[in-house]
């Protein structure tokens, strides 16, 4: 079906994100689509920008989780640089603590890895028409807070900046100092500052403590 649709005419989707097999299963799901093609497709924050300049996609499909950054830096860079560029972000990740952050840093969508295969068409769809999509529990959550509802009973962990989530992460995966320096592309003296604001934000006492917490956190995430 969409072979009687034009390329010229289709959508053009830039998918970012560090699984080889991820990108050629977007490739394929959206290919189908008779209005949308994936014009190109990328694992890391610094490939995306240059695709994002060579390509000139309609549209940004990005993980949180990248190689030498995170699709939360991706998105803050696509707003700095191109501020109508609309960006979905697909992720893996708990959307309850993701999700806000997301659109924060000025996503248009956020959807979870997963969900059915055709919601995330639905999705797509909905960004590219201008809208914002997040599922309806999220909904809730959102107009709760914007009505001035009680907050929820909050993870800790959300009181963390992007910076620190995402290295409190590596930290629960098992990566040492080095590893996380050098896949953040900073100096071990900057993941150690970041360990000491994430230990005072969590009231955590020493390096071990915290590495368990972390390790808790990660496990509890990967099974919900």
């Amino acid at each position: 079906m969409s072979g009687l649709v034009p390329d010229s005419v289709r959508k053009r989707l830039l998918v970012v994100d560090d699984h080889a097999v991820v990108r050629l299963g977007l490739r394929q799901l959206l290919g189908r689509e008779p209005d949308l093609i994936v014009c190109g497709e990328v694992g890391t924050v610094r490939e995306a920008v240059e695709a994002i300049r060579r390509l000139k996609p309609d549209m940004v499909i990005a993980d949180i989780s990248l190689v030498n950054g995170s699709g939360l830096d991706l998105v803050k860079e696509i707003r700095r640089s191109n501020s109508r560029l609309p960006v979905l972000v697909l992720s893996m990740h708990d959307e309850t603590l993701f999700a806000e952050r997301a659109l924060k840093a000025g996503a248009n969508g956020y959807i979870m890895k997963m969900e059915a295969p055709q919601e995330l068409v639905i999705a797509v769809r909905t960004v590219l028409a201008g809208q914002v999509f997040v599922s309806r529990k999220m909904v809730s959550r959102l107009l709760n807070r914007f009505h001035g509802g009680s907050p929820e009973a909050g993870d800790p962990v959300e009181t963390l900046t992007d910076r620190e989530l995402q290295l409190f992460t590596m930290i629960g995966s098992g990566l040492t100092t080095k590893e996380i320096a050098g896949h953040l592309c900073v100096s071990p003296k900057t993941v150690d500052s970041h360990r000491s604001s994430i230990k005072r934000k969590l009231q955590v006492g020493t390096t071990v403590e915290l590495t368990c917490m972390a390790a808790r956190w990660v496990e509890r995430k990967d099974l919900d």
